[in-house]
């Protein structure tokens, strides 16, 4: 068996949680908690790629990478915000 690894992303989606893989164009599912979107990406992950490989398609190669940057909300607009006051650009 070919094992490929990817990054899987799952957010909250309501009452669901959303899945799915950035390196596999489509491939996405969902699930009522975060163990069944885990299950469900997994079975979409493997259709997918059986997909591919029916097709006589390459298996695309996840190089990308994920970080967690901060970023702050300068004191000027936070101001304007608790006064009510809006400017747009």
């Amino acid at each position: 068996m070919d094992q490929h690894t990817f990054r899987v992303i799952i957010e909250p989606d309501g009452k669901f949680f959303h899945a799915y893989v950035p390196a596999l164009s489509g491939c996405h599912t969902s699930g009522k908690s975060i163990t069944e979107a885990r299950k469900n990406i997994q079975e979409a992950m493997e259709l997918y790629l059986e997909t591919l490989v029916d097709l006589g398609e390459t298996i695309p190669r996840d190089e990308s990478f994920e970080t967690f940057q901060t970023a702050s909300v300068p004191l000027r607009i936070k101001r304007r915000v608790r006064t009510g006051v809006r400017q747009y650009a």
